[in-house]
């Protein structure tokens, strides 16, 4: 088949990389959002799908709004049979999804009709999930509630980060994505309509979503600190300032400590919660880059009976 494919983190590389090898489907174009003011000089830079698109000479589409006239104009021109979608960013109308003939494909990494939004991954880890996976579907008027094509799924380990699950989920869906286009072409796959029962929504999260609650249980804390690493990174207030957590781990025989009361020793640094302690491996505070925790601890002098959470 011609395929459009959309896509803009660098999470999406990976599907439109298995697209091009797979020999068997032209990308003929490749839709993106517009460059980005990034790091200290914020300059524009160009988005991982679209810099990888151009190290394969596919042509790239930036279109403001994907309802923009010349970008529809340019879609049809292309005529693509199919369009892949992977963290697009962007809502699409009507308009730009009645083109292709067989519509916008999209690969979202939840099993719908679970964690529907956004941030399926984060909200996955954030809530205790044991399994998640990558489901294929395709793209109605609706939040990610079209009707599904194919599924993979993948165990949330113990340690995971969001940033883990999703490399892992990214190479995983993006064989699943290539599985589907070519089922698609043979006519061999057809579109399943989702459960109504098992809805849940995965709304962004945003850095306020991030703030650590030290009341709550050691597991939830750890949770939230995986589930929001890297982004938006959970974070607490020390000494009025916020302190980034990058990486803690729940200390079941410390269960001695209010919440958020800290305690130091050589080269550890733990933290009550509404349970047990965890202890704080990776921090970043204000202003500074990240670095241990007790480093951190040393470097601050933590007196005894202080606390984190303001």
């Amino acid at each position: 088949m011609k395929l459009v494919f959309a896509g803009t983190p660098e999470v999406a590389v990976p599907a439109l990389d298995a697209l091009i090898a797979s020999g068997r489907h032209e990308v003929a174009a490749v839709v993106t959002r517009p460059d980005a003011p990034a790091g200290r000089g914020r300059r524009l830079v160009a988005s991982p799908v679209a810099e990888r698109a151009e190290e394969a000479g596919i042509e790239v589409l930036k279109p403001v709004k994907p309802r923009d006239e010349d970008f529809l104009a340019r879609l049809r021109e292309i005529g693509p049979d199919a369009c892949p979608v992977v963290a697009y960013g962007a809502l699409l109308p009507r308009v730009a999804l009645d083109v292709p003939a067989h519509g916008w494909v999209n690969l979202h990494f939840s099993l719908l009709p679970a964690w529907r939004g956004a941030a399926p991954v984060q909200h996955a880890i954030m809530a205790g999930d044991e399994i998640t996976g990558a489901s294929t579907f395709l793209i109605e008027e609706g939040l990610d509630s079209g009707p599904v094509y194919g599924t993979v799924t993948e165990e949330i380990r113990r340690t995971d980060t969001s940033g883990d699950l999703l490399t892992r989920l990214a190479f995983a869906g993006a064989g699943l994505l290539v599985a589907t286009m070519d089922g698609i072409e043979d006519g061999t796959l057809k579109a399943v309509p989702q459960p109504a029962d098992g809805v849940s929504l995965a709304p962004k999260i945003s850095v306020e979503n991030a703030h650590v609650d030290w009341s709550a249980p050691a597991l939830r804390v750890d949770r939230m600190v995986r589930g929001c690493t890297p982004a938006p990174g959970a974070w607490t207030v020390f000494r009025g300032e916020r302190l980034k957590l990058i990486h803690a781990t729940p200390v079941p025989e410390r269960a001695d400590l209010a919440p958020g009361e800290l305690s130091v020793a050589k080269n550890n640094v733990y933290a009550g919660t509404g349970s047990y302690a965890v202890e704080l491996l990776w921090v970043q505070a204000q202003g500074k880059k990240p670095m241990r925790a007790a480093d951190w601890a040393r470097g601050v002098r933590i007196a005894s009976g202080e606390r984190l959470g303001g």
